[in-house]
């Protein structure tokens, strides 16, 4: 008996759920890749803007134009919003329920920056939805998170 209580039991890990896992990975290529695009305009943002009045010339596509008027701080906030969202969601991975305020946080912001820089009325439906949608079964998760 007392063999047993000198030996020491390992740890069990607890289990991530399945869909835990399923949204950490839509996050990481979702916002990974709007974190690479982001970071991409803002760096190269001569380049992007040349190639989008073209494209607005070109295709004269309502609201085009409207993308050449976005300054690069838009961008360089939107990577490091899109950052955080990746962030949060490796940490809710680990199971980590401070990765979930993270994820949240972030995309709140990233709801409202367009209105900021871009002076919109309102938010986008899409993102609303979507940003809700991942929070809400988030948010189904936390009872796992420490």
């Amino acid at each position: 008996m007392e063999e047993l209580d000198q030996q020491q039991l390992p740890e069990v890990q607890p289990r991530r759920p399945g869909l835990l896992t399923v949204l950490c990975i839509l996050t990481f290529i979702g916002s990974g890749m709007y974190f690479v695009s982001s970071l991409f305009i803002a760096t190269f943002y001569d380049f992007y803007l040349q190639v989008a009045q073209e494209f607005a010339e070109k295709f004269k596509i309502p609201g085009m134009e409207q993308l050449t008027q976005i300054k690069p701080v838009f961008y360089i906030v939107s990577a490091i919003l899109y950052a955080g969202s990746v962030a949060g969601a490796a940490l809710m991975m680990r199971l980590k329920k401070n990765g979930f305020h993270i994820y949240t946080i972030s995309q709140i912001l990233l709801i409202l920056a367009p209105m900021y820089f871009m002076h919109l009325s309102s938010p986008g439906a899409l993102d609303i939805l979507l940003s809700g949608l991942f929070i809400f079964l988030y948010s189904m998760n936390l009872k796992f998170m420490s």
